[in-house]
């Protein structure tokens, strides 16, 4: 499957936020959305880095707890993998274990029009082996009465 049919299939709200937000304001983005990462986007809503649960303690551990004049582009990182809608969910889940990462933001240029999560791959793997498992069992089904009856 490509990363176009998953978005398309289920476009979901993304929750972004700017350079220029306080860092207060991005740990209340994380905790109210009950999310891990905050995709960072300018006014044009080109992507600018991604903040996680993990910057943020690392930036409270860094600073001993002085961080509230800080903004989310001193804690955010710049350098972010990306997907783009071309790519099979395969290669995303490939990035996702390469780099140790659990969102992927998937940009249109320099835009920003979904993100996938380790969630989302599992949701998407667990739906896969439901339908195998089910086929399978319906193959050996038949094969049983096959036998049964004494038409092999």
């Amino acid at each position: 499957m490509l990363v176009r049919e998953l978005l398309q299939r289920d476009p979901g709200k993304i929750i972004t936020t700017s350079p220029e937000s306080s860092f207060a304001e991005a740990m209340d983005l994380l905790v109210k959305n009950d999310i891990g990462c905050l995709p960072v986007v300018d006014d044009e809503g080109n992507l600018s880095g991604m903040v996680s649960e993990r910057d943020i303690f690392r930036k409270v551990q860094k600073t001993k707890g002085h961080y509230k004049a800080l903004k989310v582009k001193d804690v955010m990182s710049e350098e972010v993998v990306v997907g783009v809608p071309e790519d099979t969910l395969d290669y995303i889940a490939g990035m996702m274990h390469k780099n140790w990462l659990r969102h992927i933001p998937i940009v249109e240029g320099e835009k920003m029009i979904g993100l996938i999560s380790q969630r989302d791959m599992i949701k998407i793997q667990a739906k896969d082996k439901e339908i195998e498992t089910r086929y399978l069992n319906l193959y050996l089904e038949g094969m049983s009465k096959r036998d049964m009856s004494g038409d092999i």
